[in-house]
């Protein structure tokens, strides 16, 4: 939902941009079938399906040399019958053994990571309060680690020309903003209050469908909405950390994320999620560093520096920021692949429950005090957005059911 909420945060919009792509690419031929056989279905597999350790390796981005031999070009996996019967029968990898394992694997890491980021953000705003310039390291360190990822050739880095460029900008444009106001939301208020305020990014998403969009939102969608909305303002009437700085910057990312899904819905592009979000995070870092200068820079030649070190420490001080950003870049990236692998009403489920953990461990972990109301109000809400998800992904699959038998 947010910059630390990853599909929430980058990952939502970049996750929306695949899915749109894979939807809109022509369903592959089927293999003949040998005639002394029955006629076999046979399942396409998606695009998650190539996803390795975070990766989606395709064959258009791997060098030649280690390409193996296609003697015929086969779009779908087949029964062990019609395997066995062309004699290419191959023992099954990990991965095609134990699919929910391993998407249950990357679940886990999915949470662990943005747990362990929200905490550790959040105590370096304790004693370094420039949410403008942490946000510019987040980004900066996960650039270098894309440029190190593609001077590897993990991935190769994918093609891009000025037509990209055009699509992605406001994409990264609406990240950077969103990510910047989450992050002076988190230096203001509670990690728990923020990221309660920003469970009203669906009211704002299905604000936009209506009315920037014009596509009708379903009464069951806007009537879902009416716990989160209620529960938030709970939540903030007696919340002991509320102050508008972090409550207005907390609606400007619901905003900026909104407006983001939109132009991801334009912006279809045949990249790879790690390329795409590689992308996405350079032009953000671009878009970000003028204001971190501008409203921080002074603060921070004068005092800023030299306080938070003489806080913690200097190497404290620079391993913090360094980790902060490798585990902001890692569950991003993490979140896209993940919910790459997963139907849309379990990446709905998955973020509803990604965001009971952060809020609850950040409670745990800072000890921050709530009133009754504030915890009444925030179970409200995330019971709100879980029944949004729900009805949502439901929707979403009948409404591609319907058009899977209007093709056939």
């Amino acid at each position: 939902m947010s910059a630390l909420g990853a599909l929430s945060g980058g990952a939502a919009g970049v996750a929306g941009l695949l899915s749109l792509r894979r939807r809109a690419a022509p369903p592959p031929s089927g293999l003949a079938t040998p005639a002394h056989l029955p006629p076999l279905k046979c399942a396409v597999l998606p695009d998650a399906g190539q996803l390795v350790w975070g990766r989606q390796l395709r064959p258009a981005l791997l060098p030649a040399a280690l390409l193996p031999p296609q003697p015929a070009r086969r779009h779908a996996l087949c029964p062990p019958a019609a395997a066995a019967a062309s004699g290419e029968a191959k023992p099954a990898g990990f991965l095609d053994k134990y699919p929910a394992l391993v998407t249950g694997f990357f679940f886990f890491m999915w949470y662990f990571l943005n747990v362990i980021f929200n905490i550790l953000n959040k105590k370096i705003y304790n004693y370094f309060p420039y949410p403008y310039f942490v946000s510019l390291i987040h980004l900066v360190v996960g650039v270098v680690y894309c440029l190190i990822s593609w001077s590897v050739g993990l991935p190769k880095r994918a093609p891009i020309n000025s037509n990209l460029l055009k699509l992605l900008f406001p994409v990264a444009l609406c990240h950077a903003l969103g990510h910047v106001t989450s992050n002076v939301s988190f230096a203001a208020v509670a990690v728990s209050f923020a990221h309660t305020i920003k469970a009203l990014e669906p009211f704002f998403n299905a604000a936009a469908t209506q009315f920037v969009l014009g596509q009708q939102v379903p009464l069951s969608l806007w009537l879902s909405l009416a716990p989160v909305v209620i529960g938030v303002s709970m939540a903030s009437l007696t919340e002991l950390s509320f102050n508008w700085t972090g409550f207005i910057n907390a609606m400007i990312s619901n905003i900026s994320f909104t407006y983001r899904s939109i132009y991801s819905k334009k912006a279809m592009t045949d990249m790879d999620s790690t390329n795409v979000y590689a992308y996405i995070s350079i032009i953000s870092l671009l878009v970000c560093i003028p204001p971190a200068l501008i409203f921080e820079g002074p603060q921070l030649m004068q005092h800023g520096f030299s306080d938070a070190i003489a806080k913690v420490g200097l190497q404290k001080f620079v391993t913090d920021l360094f980790l902060v950003g490798l585990f902001y870049h890692l569950y991003n990236q993490l979140a896209t692949n993940t919910l790459e692998r997963v139907a849309p009403l379990t990446h709905a489920v998955g973020n509803v429950l990604k965001r009971v953990f952060v809020i609850g461990f950040s409670i745990i972990v800072f000890g921050n005090r709530i009133t009754t109301q504030t915890g009444i109000g925030t179970c409200i809400a995330i019971a709100g957005v879980a029944m949004y998800s729900y009805i949502k992904a439901r929707i979403e699959e009948e409404k591609r059911v319907k058009k899977e038998r209007m093709m056939r």
